[in-house]
């Protein structure tokens, strides 16, 4: 797959977690193509509490970019609400991670 495409495809999956935020974490049809199913969602979770486990390895400009790239995959009115939700978690896990 190219990089564009995969690139283009994380993008969707974001607005598509960050709608099922907005949604108060349920699934509401949309009438969207974008939209992901469950079994995409616990991959998606798989594959994050899998960074967490690795997170304190990742030097920490990979760190940074990891944390500005979940930052800015949402709309783009809620850069700063994640940004402070983000900092939470990683403070709130920082014994797991």
């Amino acid at each position: 797959m190219a990089k564009d495409t995969r690139l283009a495809d994380a993008e969707m999956r974001a607005r598509a977690l960050a709608r099922w935020e907005g949604e108060g974490g349920t699934l509401a049809p949309t009438g969207t193509t974008d939209s992901i199913d469950e079994s995409e969602l616990r991959i998606l979770a798989r594959l994050g509490a899998a960074l967490l486990e690795e997170w304190g390895e990742l030097p920490r400009a990979l760190q940074e970019t990891v944390v500005r790239r979940a930052r800015t995959l949402g709309g783009p009115g809620d850069h700063a609400r994640v940004k402070e939700e983000l900092a939470r978690f990683l403070h709130a896990h920082r014994s797991e991670c």
